[in-house]
């Protein structure tokens, strides 16, 4: 079945980026990012900028990366999949970034959350933006948190001088 991802979550102070490759099914039947309860990434992103994200509500989850300069998107608009594994995609259309660059014009960082996603990395790299390819948040990738944690700092170190838009 095709299915359809979700629209960019980004407004104008956003300064990074985090792409994922497509919503769970889960995450699609609860129409929020990383719905899975089991998918690390609002526990890393509560670590990082020190709020209890995962016990938030989602549109209180929202509003703290907004406040941090975070914003959320994926790599795919659309595709099929049987489950949730990113190696079961088929049939994918990729997303238009020029709709988060136009709204985000101080975009400095771009973070891609798993390997899926960070194919794209040199899209955005040649662009002129910092990168940065994460383990992904997914429980099906089974690193320990700490290990994913570690790796993902660099969502929050501070980004170099003058990174130019796409």
């Amino acid at each position: 079945m095709r299915r359809r991802g979700f629209p960019p979550v980004v407004d104008e102070n956003c300064k990074v980026l985090i792409l994922g490759s497509f919503p769970s099914p889960l995450s699609l039947a609860k129409k929020q990012y990383y719905g899975h309860p089991q998918n690390h990434f609002w526990k890393l992103m509560g670590a990082l900028l020190k709020e209890p994200l995962y016990e938030m509500a989602y549109r209180e989850r929202l509003l703290v990366l907004s406040k941090n300069g975070i914003g959320l998107w994926d790599v795919l608009h659309q595709c099929e999949r049987a489950g949730a594994l990113d190696s079961s995609i088929r049939n994918a259309v990729n997303n238009d970034f020029k709709k988060v660059t136009r709204v985000a014009g101080g975009l400095q960082r771009v973070c891609f959350n798993g390997q899926t996603a960070g194919r794209f990395q040199s899209v955005f790299a040649e662009a002129g933006y910092e990168t940065l390819v994460l383990p992904s948040s997914s429980p099906a990738y089974a690193v320990k948190f700490e290990l994913k944690l570690k790796a993902w700092r660099g969502v929050t170190a501070k980004t170099k001088q003058n990174a130019r838009p796409i």
